[in-house]
């Protein structure tokens, strides 16, 4: 159970999602999701679009990476946090918040199909390091992970 608000965001994927991996093997996925609203101003309706950034990791961030494609209608539940730094180029203090996803799903109203994109041999061994995950969740029965839903709980997000 996540703490704090829970924000719900229904969009498109506005490009393929980038999974990566830490040093030490944690999974972080990073997308963003064009969102729209629609508003009656002056008898004429409005529409307005934005980008939210979304964040998810360790086992949401691999299960979601392995199935989500620019243009695919998703819904995210999360919570909003804001990212700090110092630009490299000016040295001034930068901002950004993004949802940090606790789970992810297609929204498969408007999908003819779904499958689970396949990586070649090995790809990722090498990102991971020896962190490599056995083909069964534990607790999931007799599974195999490649079989596992697309919407997990994340546990976190620190590297």
């Amino acid at each position: 159970m996540a703490n704090g608000i829970q924000i719900t965001i229904v969009g498109n994927l506005t490009a393929d999602p980038e999974l990566k991996f830490s040093d030490g093997g944690t999974a972080q996925l990073n997308f963003s999701v064009a969102t729209e609203r629609s508003y009656k101003k002056d008898d004429e309706w409005v529409n307005e679009v934005s980008y939210p950034d979304v964040i998810a990791w360790r086992q949401l961030a691999e299960d979601s990476g392995a199935v989500l494609l620019k243009g695919m209608r998703v819904i995210v539940t999360g919570r909003f946090e804001q990212r700090f730094w110092d630009d490299k180029d000016t040295g001034q203090k930068r901002s950004k918040w993004q949802l940090v996803a606790d789970e992810i799903a297609v929204c498969t109203k408007v999908i003819e199909s779904l499958e689970r994109k396949r990586r070649p041999e090995g790809e990722g061994q090498q990102q991971r390091g020896n962190n490599s995950r056995p083909t069964q969740r534990s607790g999931s029965g007799s599974r195999p992970a490649s079989r596992q839903p697309v919407a997990a709980s994340s546990g976190g997000e620190d590297w």
